[in-house]
């Protein structure tokens, strides 16, 4: 029986670290007066009829600390990803040259930068909710094991190790949202 409450523990801390990972990818989107190409990860361009990711029809490369250059990789997609860029309302304008997409990322205001860092605090609930119902469904998962004949040391045991869990990734969170806003802050 323990066997099955080790792999409820580990599907736990797997499932939790996906949602940290998840919280990291959405926190690298959140611009901090850095240039950044993954700023541009899920903008998506109409490339003859089909949506696709931008980074798989032009080049993507930082210029300088505030530049950010997309180069297509066909002429004719500059209009579709210049209205993509636009479209995904990520702040900033982009600049066609007739060979070249130019995106210049505008300094900072404190009143922005305040803004950007209520973002990335929402992400990082969202990221605890989600981290806070991996740890309900586990021990759900735990009692109902507990009626099916498990020991209740066993699972108070289990129940204390998926609530122990919980508690590392949520200050891994908290972690990773004061980095953040350290990062965002830093003039």
């Amino acid at each position: 029986m323990s066997a099955e409450v080790d792999t409820i523990i580990s599907n736990t801390a797997g499932s939790m670290l996906k949602a940290l990972n998840h919280l990291e990818a959405e926190l690298v989107k959140i611009r901090a007066g850095k240039a950044n190409p993954t700023m541009l990860d899920g903008i998506v361009a109409d490339y003859y009829g089909n949506p696709t990711a931008i980074n798989q029809i032009a080049n993507i490369s930082v210029l300088d600390a505030r530049t950010i250059s997309v180069q297509p990789w066909e002429k004719n997609m500059l209009a579709p990803i210049e209205r993509a860029i636009t479209m995904a309302n990520i702040g900033i304008n982009p600049q066609n040259d007739g060979n070249i997409i130019r995106l210049f990322l505008p300094p900072l205001t404190e009143e922005r930068r305040k803004e950007l860092v209520k973002r990335c605090n929402a992400e990082g609930e969202h990221a605890k909710v989600a981290i806070r119902n991996i740890r309900r469904d586990s021990i759900e998962a735990i009692k109902k094991m507990q009626k099916d004949g498990l020991s209740e040391d066993i699972s108070k045991d289990a129940e204390k190790e998926a609530q122990d869990l919980t508690d590392k990734y949520i200050s891994l969170v908290e972690k990773h949202l004061e980095a953040k806003e350290k990062e965002i802050m830093a003039v």
